[in-house]
């Protein structure tokens, strides 16, 4: 009876020992258990070093240019008569823009026309009596210094003659001047004056018609590029994309062409202006653009996603994960850093794995669980 209350004595002192150790030492317990289980697998997204072609771009900004643009101005003093356009709408070239008043246009060319006739009837006549004196000089009735003098009238009237028909010119001019036609095929803008206003020659502005179909991008260059972009367009224009702000869906293609002759020394820039066809017309004169500028094409390329890349005091690296699917921190050489892609110059291989998402919990050696996009 004594051996059996002593070994339930000695059963409750072993119970109350190990609750007491649990109690004051439960972060060595827990140690104690855990050490007993393999270490979780830490989830991950990846994706696969791929060899392409990669584009450099340059990322700009720039506002667009009119092709061509001109301020409609009067070649003759007048009055208008007529703006048969409507503000804002595409014409063509040759299409009636302007009309002046051209009654006195048409008395012009009248009164030149008739001193034209005037002046040719009297040359008529004076051809005629050329010859008559020539005949009465065969028979003596005719000196000849009358004979000259009819023959220097004959020439007086001649160049008489040319004149009014210049002046007749002229007024035709004159009059053809009074109605504007577009130069060129554009937009035309507001009208600057109201029919019945009176205009002066080359001086008073009526509208402003731009072409903008094709339509200039102008935008400025760092002088750093200055060397590869001389090197570029020795051998053909450069591509360009051009986006509008907050609409990168659409994008307008188009190449550059002119680089300018000066680097603007406050800015250390120099301008280019691209060509864009915009046949939709929805770029306009002056509007704020975005431009990607391809220099070249690194052939190729050993290219990962650009959040794949980590900052380490030794720089940058990368998380690879082996095929015992543990991962091991790589250093890497970044050659182009461009939108979501990064170009590796040295430190991986095509189809190496590397981790995209997830790397603040990794460290060498850890175990990972590769997930999808979607999980």
């Amino acid at each position: 009876m004594n051996k059996r209350n002593g070994f339930i004595l000695i059963v409750i002192a072993l119970a109350i020992g190990g609750a007491a150790f649990q109690y004051f030492f439960p972060r060595a317990a827990a140690n104690s258990g855990k050490a007993t289980r393999t270490a979780a697998a830490i989830p991950v997204l990846v994706a696969k070093a791929q060899i392409q072609d990669v584009a450099r771009v340059l990322e700009l900004v720039g506002r667009a240019e009119a092709y061509q643009s001109v301020t409609l101005k009067a070649r003759v003093d007048g009055q208008v008569a007529a703006l048969p356009f409507l503000e804002g709408q595409a014409v063509a070239a040759g299409d009636v823009l302007v009309r002046l008043d051209p009654a006195d246009f048409d008395a012009r060319l009248q009164q030149a026309e008739a001193n034209l006739a005037r002046d040719q009837a009297q040359l008529a006549k004076a051809e005629r009596d050329v010859d008559r004196l020539l005949s009465l000089k065969g028979r003596g009735f005719v000196s000849d210094q009358q004979l000259a003098d009819a023959r220097v009238t004959v020439d007086a009237l001649v160049a008489t003659a040319r004149a009014d028909r210049a002046a007749v010119e002229s007024a035709r001019l004159q009059r053809n001047y009074a109605t504007i036609k577009a130069p060129f095929a554009g937009l035309i803008g507001a009208k600057q004056v109201s029919p019945g206003a009176a205009v002066k020659a080359n001086d008073t502005a009526l509208a402003v018609l731009n072409q903008v179909k094709p339509i200039y991008v102008t935008f400025a260059v760092p002088e750093r590029y200055l060397p590869r972009l001389q090197a570029a367009l020795r051998v053909e224009p450069l591509p360009v994309t051009v986006t509008v702000p907050g609409e990168r869906g659409q994008r307008f293609p188009g190449v550059a062409r002119f680089l300018d002759n000066a680097v603007d020394p406050t800015t250390g820039a120099i301008q280019m202006k691209a060509t864009v066809p915009n046949e939709s017309q929805t770029l306009m004169p002056g509007q704020f653009l975005n431009i990607g500028l391809t220099l070249d094409t690194l052939p190729t390329a050993v290219t990962i996603p650009a959040v794949a890349v980590q900052q380490g005091p030794g720089g940058s690296f990368v998380f690879v994960v082996k095929p015992d699917t543990t991962v091991e921190t790589r250093p890497v050489t970044v050659a182009l850093l461009q939108a979501d892609t990064a170009v590796i110059d040295q430190g991986l291989r095509e189809g190496e794995t590397v981790v995209t998402d997830g790397q603040l919990r990794l460290s060498p050696g850890a175990k990972v669980q590769i997930k999808t996009s979607d999980s």
